[in-house]
C-alpha cells in the first residue's frame, strides 16, 4: 500500500496538527482573550487526540489493514506525545506568558556544561519512557486486534526503537557530556 494513502498516516498528521491547534488556541484564549477557564478546557482536550490515534490504528488493524511504517510510527508518536507533550505545552506557555502577560523571558539552557548535560540525560530518560509506551502499544495492538501476520509486521517497531535509542544516546547525552566549554 502506498503510505500516503494510508489512513493512519493522515490520522497521525491530523493529531499533530490538532495538538498544536489545541495548544496554541488554548494559550491564545488564556493570554490574549483572558478566558482562563475555557483555555483550561481546551488544553485538557489534548489527550483525546491520543485516544483518537489508538482507536484509528486499532480500527485499521481490525479491518485487515496492511501494516506499514505508519502503524509502527503511531506507537512511537503516542509515546512521544505522552512523554514530551506536557513539556512542549510548558515551553509554549512560557513564551506566550512572556509575550502577552509580561512574564520574564524563558530560561535558555546553555549549549554546554552541567545544566545542558543534565537536560540531555532527562530528554533521553523521557525517550526511554516513550520507548516503553510505544512497545506496550505495539504489543497491545498486536495481541488484541491484529492478525498473526499483522502482529509480526507490527513488531518491526522494536528494531526502529533500538536504532533511534542508540543514535539518541550517542548524539545527545554522551556527545554533550564529552564536550567541554571553550576557555
Amino acid at each position: 500500500m502506498n503510505e500516503l494513502n494510508n489512513p493512519v498516516v493522515w490520522t497521525i498528521l491530523g493529531c499533530e496538527i490538532g495538538f498544536w491547534v489545541l495548544v496554541l488556541g488554548g494559550l491564545a484564549l488564556r493570554y490574549v482573550a483572558r478566558a482562563e477557564r475555557v483555555s483550561t478546557v481546551v488544553l485538557a482536550l489534548v489527550p483525546v487526540l491520543d485516544v483518537v490515534l489508538i482507536a484509528a490504528v486499532a480500527l485499521d488493524l481490525h479491518r485487515g489493514g496492511e501494516v506499514g511504517f505508519a502503524h509502527r510510527l503511531a506507537g512511537i508518536y503516542l509515546g512521544c506525545t505522552i512523554m514530551f507533550g506536557k513539556r512542549m505545552i510548558v515551553w509554549a506557555d512560557e513564551r506566550f506568558a512572556h509575550r502577552f502577560a509580561g512574564a520574564p523571558a524563558p530560561h535558555r539552557v546553555p549549549k554546554l556544561g552541567p545544566e545542558r548535560t543534565r537536560k540531555e540525560w532527562e530528554d533521553f530518560g523521557r525517550w526511554l519512557g516513550a520507548v516503553v509506551i510505544a512497545s506496550a502499544v505495539s504489543l497491545g495492538l498486536g495481541y488484541t486486534v491484529a492478525s498473526d501476520a499483522q502482529r509480526e509486521s507490527l513488531m518491526g517497531v522494536f528494531g526502529t526503537l533500538g536504532v533511534i535509542t542508540v543514535i539518541w544516546l550517542l548524539t545527545g547525552p554522551l556527545w554533550v557530556a564529552g564536550r567541554r566549554p571553550s576557555a
